[in-house]
């Protein structure tokens, strides 16, 4: 009976750390997943005088932004989408004396216009750092009327290769890609390529010095690859160890 028992606890404790794993693997799977969000959810991209007690920041406030995330702003034609990296420029509610480094303006408002349509806006996060979000519209009013939030944009898995600008996309001059369509394989000439057979001693303990070299790079690179693992998989037992107890 002993023995069933304890096969029984093994048999349960393998169950247990099977999914755990599992559960590690799609906590961190999903972590790293790019996200779209909903500026305001249901109440979309307006002034407080429209929808009343709309607070733009307390939304931001709860939630984790990432480079290659996509700010969704549902609103209509007599609201604007302005971002900038500019305090000064957030605090006032007006870009027009902004520089195009740092504010962009993604959807204008002709607030002469009484038929106004819905529109929808898509705004990706491409830099890390503190973002503002604002409509400058009736000379700031919109933005000073609560239509305005910052974000802290974290790197998260880095841009996208869709969101790159070309300079990024581009190969370096050194690449093997520069300027060539079909990309050459890497070809190794020895060292002691035509001659003496008499010279190779040499060489050969030059070039052995050299995969030595490789192989001392490659082991480094899978060690700090396990301690990063092993990090984040201390970090999720600890969690788990809380809500355990709790």
């Amino acid at each position: 009976m002993g023995q069933i028992r304890r096969n029984r606890s093994l048999n349960h404790l393998s169950f247990s750390h099977h999914h755990l794993l599992l559960l590690l693997i799609f906590i961190l799977g999903s972590a790293e997943a790019y996200k779209n969000y909903t500026v305001g959810d249901s109440l979309g991209w307006y002034d407080s005088l429209e929808k009343p007690g709309v607070d733009y920041q307390k939304w931001a406030d709860g939630k984790t932004f990432n480079l290659g995330d996509f700010l969704i702003f549902n609103t209509d034609t007599n609201h604007s989408v302005v971002q900038t990296y500019n305090f000064t420029t957030y605090q006032i509610c007006d870009y027009d004396d902004s520089l195009d480094a740092d504010t962009k303006l993604w959807s204008t408002a002709n607030p002469s216009n009484t038929a106004t349509t819905p529109v929808t806006v898509p705004v990706p996060l491409l830099k890390e750092g503190t973002t503002y979000f604002f409509s400058s519209d009736y000379d700031g009013e919109q933005c000073e009327n609560g239509q305005r939030f910052k974000i802290k944009v974290n790197h998260g898995k880095g841009l996208p290769e869709s969101l790159k600008s070309p300079s990024e996309q581009a190969p370096a001059p050194n690449s093997a890609d520069y300027n060539n369509e079909d990309s050459a394989p890497d070809i190794v000439v020895p060292s002691n390529f035509n001659k003496p057979r008499g010279n190779q001693s040499s060489d050969d303990d030059a070039d052995r010095d050299g995969d030595d070299d490789n192989v001392k790079k490659e082991s480094d690179a899978v060690s700090l690859f396990a301690k990063f693992l092993d990090r984040k998989f201390n970090g999720f037992m600890i969690l788990l160890g809380v809500v355990c107890l709790s």
